[in-house]
């Protein structure tokens, strides 16, 4: 083999060709990490039973399309009816593990175009596996035309849904500038966004009082949404955040169909896109920010770890909040294999490939991803900033376990709460208040306590 030669590329045997393609569709449906249709039959069939090729081939689909973007997510629930009830528009769905979980969701129809927010269930009936929920309000689109949506976790579409004052800001980025929403606190009008107590729609303190330094006084909030999702995800921190006197900045990343895409066009899992996050902390600290608090869902929380590790502005975060992270890499991509029942060679494999340079025939990725960087259990020690991990047991994409091992590992720095029926990153829409005030009581303690050439705020001083 001559130096320029290469290998052939393992391909899948042509019966299976079409299972890849189920494959590919059901990975992109995902919003949060991955989801694989029916891969289950065609994985059992593979199990001892054909040539290595084909293992190399499922590997080499199952890298490639965890770091491949979606760029049309699949709208993949039926609407079977939109009908008047007693308090308004109720929407009828097929019942899924998703559609009869408690709580506020959003529905996304129309390829897009449409978004309506859905509340709490009306009418269960199991034996025509049917659901009905109150639609709470329709932002955009005709929903009772729509005949296909897409279930999310998101529940705003815009912070100006929710009745905040919102500034379109961009943020320079590699390959050009990314939008982002800024959201001052109640009365924050000057440069650095210092709140004081007022009234607003977020839960907190009646307005009237004359102005008292809150704990978030001058700390900016940045919010990085997860993997497959956009800046929408955060909204549902504003609340909080304000309460405590923080001024929100919600950011876009590359690859997430708003920010300029990377040059290869593929996730890096949190090791490339770590310096968008980078560039939005500048941003704030250019604009007033004392300090800083990370706030991240999924991926996104594996990227502000990676943010805060290899950051030279890392000394400006003060705390990261964590909702469903992913803490181990290794861990999730391993259990998402097992999941849809790939061969566990080619679920090893398809580690490899994605942290070996050689892999880049079937990733597409323009420099391999340190998968190790990205297992914070082995890095426990590593982790030195103070952080809240929210986290729901009954998470089937971004399982547990890694959060409780590394808040048992650095109990110091890492405090966990379990949330449950939330499965991935829904922890608020199943109990705002509880995730409210969670977040909040804990922010409160992490920024009034001394810190080095910081001015902590005195803990009776009208703290929310």
């Amino acid at each position: 083999m001559t130096p320029r030669s290469r290998p052939p590329r393992p391909t899948v045997p042509d019966w299976l060709s079409g299972r890849g393609r189920r494959i590919r569709r059901g990975l992109g449906e995902a919003e949060p990490v991955m989801r694989w249709s029916s891969l289950a039959a065609g994985a059992g069939v593979v199990v001892g039973s054909v040539a290595a090729g084909t293992i190399s081939g499922l590997a080499g689909m199952f890298a490639r399309t965890v770091v491949t973007p979606v760029k049309t997510p699949a709208e993949d629930l039926e609407v079977l009816a939109v009908v008047r009830g007693e308090s308004g528009l109720e929407v009828i769905l097929p019942v899924t593990e998703e559609t009869t979980v408690p709580g506020t969701y959003s529905l996304v129809f129309d390829g897009g175009a449409g978004v309506a927010r859905i509340g709490a269930v009306t009418s269960f009936d199991p034996r025509d596996g049917t659901v009905q929920r109150r639609v709470e309000e329709v932002y955009s689109g005709d929903l009772s035309a729509a005949v296909r949506g897409r279930w999310t976790g998101f529940v705003y579409p815009d912070p100006r849904a929710v009745g905040y004052e919102t500034e379109d800001v961009r943020i320079a980025v590699e390959n050009g500038s990314a939008p982002a929403w800024l959201v001052r606190p109640p009365g924050g009008t000057g440069a650095g966004g210092h709140g004081t107590v007022s009234s607003g729609p977020e839960q907190g303190p009646a307005g009237g009082a004359p102005r008292r330094v809150l704990p978030g006084d001058g700390v900016w909030a940045v919010m990085v949404h997860g993997r497959g999702a956009k800046r929408a995800e955060g909204i549902r921190a504003i609340g909080s955040a304000r309460a405590l006197g923080m001024t929100s900045l919600l950011i876009s990343y590359r690859n997430d169909g708003d920010a300029p895409a990377a040059g290869d066009g593929r996730y890096g899992l949190g090791t490339t896109e770590w310096r968008d996050v980078e560039a939005a902390v500048a941003y704030a600290l250019e604009h007033g920010a004392r300090e800083v608090v990370l706030f991240g869902w999924s991926m996104g929380a594996a990227v502000c770890l990676q943010m805060a590790d290899r950051s030279e502005l890392a000394p400006s975060v003060t705390a990261m909040v964590l909702d469903g992270p992913v803490i181990n890499w290794i861990d999730v991509l391993a259990h998402q294999a097992r999941l849809n029942r790939l061969p566990e060679a080619s679920g090893r494999l398809g580690q490899w490939l994605m942290s070996n340079s050689a892999g880049r025939w079937a990733t597409g990725l323009a420099a391999p991803v340190d998968l190790k960087a990205l297992n914070w259990v082995a890095r426990a020690d590593q982790v030195r900033v103070p952080t809240l991990i929210l986290h729901s047991e009954d998470d089937d994409f971004v399982p547990v376990g890694p959060s409780m091992d590394l808040a048992a590992k650095n109990p110091r720095m890492v405090t966990f709460v379990r949330f449950t029926l939330a499965r991935h990153t829904r922890e608020w829409n199943v109990d705002p208040e509880k995730w409210d005030r969670t977040v909040r009581r804990w922010l409160r303690s992490v920024l009034t306590s001394p810190r080095p050439g910081v001015q902590p705020v005195a803990a009776g001083a009208g703290v929310p």
